[in-house]
């Protein structure tokens, strides 16, 4: 492990901006290449949000441009005061240390950044940077030999997450707002809190069965000839209907294997087009130089991997608690966490640490804020600010000192945002940390000029 107190003494032009000698030209630089970035982030995302949204003419006239305006000088805000922040620490403390580079830099610069950011976005943004750091601490640790990784780590996470998630969602009041919304889509009406209730009747009347039955005798003489299409929906309603399902399942249109086949196909279907939304923009382009790129993003694999694991998951977690509720003869939210456990074993066809970090930060925000209700918890004013100031700054230090313990997603988001100035770090002058700091930047070793150096530069940049 690198020692805190080791320092270098090299300025911030030997280390940093190594393509401007002046410190105020290079911060214009990244503020100038930040604020092109993020208003090609921002203004696309607004819009089609605002069009998901179905917001109305007033918004689009008064409060799009604005909001689009004030997220765009947020991100700016955090590039732009980074490099300025790391040369004023550079002149205070006189040398680099371990942590100033990146974490003592991003840290005061990150905090000021988000205060720009509107108050309803910070919470989402703080749960990502957070979910970010975590990451990158654990695979900092593994590096370091501190942790071993658990094989299908990720998977085991996720399960944990979503037995508490659906506990919550069984429980009343346990999930509020997009949550509530999210798992209610995911798993379906049916599923919505009973509440322990024992043996729920609701069974269909044979009568309206033999009117139903009547109704298609009356259709078939009306009609000389029947679809194929309507004949098949009706021998599936009538396998659905007649099948066994327990008096506590509340899916009565459908037996309990329909009911999870049903779910299986419904949610593969959504996970298929979630990722083929997602590649065929992408494929678009080169539609008339590459048209089997088309093809390719409608039956690329991950597509597949993705429906699956949603459409296990619900299968699973559909399954398992119309078991229990034959088991036991009633309904009980306790069902919820082995029918959420034993869902979360579908990660197994779309493994993704980004997926169980997220949701396992964002259950962790909603124990804090139950606890908060309860009384039980202390509430901190500004927390949002603080824990993303903090996350961010992480990152920032791995993508300075230790690259390769970042996701690589946002390591690909800082280039773009800084036009791939962040590459451009004298990182071999790191190396000294002992953090390997320019592995992966295949031996990269900037020119410099001898004139604004303080040690001679292995590569002089000649005027």
């Amino acid at each position: 492990m690198a020692a805190f107190s080791k320092s270098i003494p090299h300025n911030c032009y030997e280390i940093g901006h190594t393509w401007s000698t002046s410190c105020t030209t290079a911060t214009l630089h990244v503020t100038a290449g930040a604020l092109q970035e993020s208003l090609k982030i921002y203004a696309p995302l607004y819009i089609i949000a605002a069009i998901l949204r179905r917001r109305k003419l007033d918004y689009y006239t008064h409060k799009l441009l604005p909001e689009i305006l004030q997220s765009t000088s947020f991100l700016t805000a955090n590039g732009g005061l980074y490099i300025m922040f790391f040369c004023i620490l550079r002149k205070l403390l006189g040398k680099f240390y371990v942590w100033s580079a990146g974490f003592g830099a991003a840290l005061p610069a990150s905090y000021l950044a988000i205060l720009i950011e509107r108050k309803s976005r910070r919470g989402l943004l703080t749960i990502y940077m957070a979910n970010l750091a975590t990451e990158s601490i654990f695979r900092m640790a593994v590096t370091r030999g501190l942790l071993t990784p658990v094989k299908h780590g990720e998977v085991l996470l996720f399960c944990f997450t979503a037995a508490l998630y659906m506990f919550f969602f069984r429980c009343k009041d346990g999930l509020k707002g997009f949550a509530f919304s999210a798992l209610k889509f995911i798993v379906g009406k049916e599923e919505i809190p009973t509440h322990s209730v024992v043996a729920e009747h609701r069974i269909p009347s044979t009568t309206s069965g033999h009117i139903t039955e009547h109704q298609t005798l009356e259709g078939r003489t009306k009609k000389t000839k029947t679809s194929f299409i309507a004949l098949t929906r009706q021998l599936i309603a009538r396998i659905c209907k007649r099948g066994p399902r327990h008096r506590c399942c509340k899916h009565y249109d459908d037996n309990c294997i329909s009911y999870c086949v049903k779910g299986f196909i419904r949610m593969f279907g959504v996970g298929y087009l979630i990722q083929c939304c997602l590649r065929i923009p992408s494929a678009f382009r080169h539609l008339f130089t590459k048209p089997s790129r088309l093809l390719s993003a409608l039956y690329n694999k991950e597509n597949f991997q993705l429906g699956a694991f949603l459409g296990s998951f619900v299968s699973i977690y559909k399954g398992t608690s119309c078991f229990l509720r034959w088991v036991r003869n009633l309904d009980d939210e306790l069902h919820a966490l082995i029918a959420g456990f034993l869902a979360g074993m579908s990660m197994m066809f779309y493994k993704s640490t980004s997926i169980s970090t997220y949701l396992a930060s964002k259950l962790v925000e909603t124990l804090y804020f139950k606890g908060i209700e309860a009384g039980k918890c202390p509430y901190f004013a500004h927390a949002d600010t603080i824990i993303y100031a903090i996350s961010t700054a992480v990152c920032f230090q791995a993508a300075v000192m230790e690259v390769q313990n970042l996701r690589p997603s946002y390591w690909k988001f800082l280039l773009r945002l800084t036009k791939g100035k962040f590459a451009l770090m004298n990182r071999r002058a790191l190396d000294v940390f002992g953090t390997h700091a320019s592995r992966d930047f295949k031996g990269y070793i900037p020119r410099l000029d001898p004139r604004y150096t303080l040690i001679k530069p292995e590569l002089e940049l000649h005027s």
